[in-house]
């Protein structure tokens, strides 16, 4: 069971790594290829498996990220013999990202509203939260914790 306080900080995942216009004009982010712009969506439809569309996005940068959580091919492979899901669909998605989150420890942070914490444990999984380190754009903090609250997630 997803608590309120995962359930916001899925959101504020998705926030950051999809944002919110894209995930306006796609199945809440569910459906996004790496690259995706609002102005220019690269979504799929097949949830049966993981996309496995590589995408170049610089010169020295390929990446088969996809799903609301930018996840890797290679990732799902390995979290769908982990758990056992038999797909590509939002549930599988939840259930990986939470997954990742759990192997962070960051779920005692999550659930006591320690939303900075939890962020910064996270930080090496999702290249869009500060802290990541992968040279890519990082969101602030601020804006991440105020999605978090509109998700309905509680601080301390």
């Amino acid at each position: 069971m997803i608590t309120v306080n995962q359930r916001a900080f899925l959101d504020m995942i998705a926030h950051s790594e999809i944002g919110p216009g894209l995930l306006a004009v796609s199945d809440n982010g569910y459906n996004v290829i790496v690259g995706s712009t609002t102005a220019h969506p690269d979504l799929f439809s097949d949830y049966s498996d993981h996309p496995r569309k590589f995408v170049s996005l610089t010169s020295t940068l390929t990446s088969s990220a996809a799903g609301r959580y930018q996840l890797l091919a290679r990732y799902f492979d390995a979290y769908k013999k982990q758990l056992g899901i038999p797909d590509f669909s939002p549930d599988s998605q939840d259930a990986i990202a939470l997954q990742q989150i759990k192997e962070c420890k960051a779920i005692p942070s999550i659930e006591s509203g320690q939303f900075g914490a939890a962020v910064m444990q996270c930080a090496h999984i999702w290249a869009s939260l500060p802290g990541a380190g992968y040279s890519q754009h990082e969101n602030k903090m601020a804006d991440l914790q105020a999605a978090y609250v509109a998700a309905g997630g509680s601080l301390a």
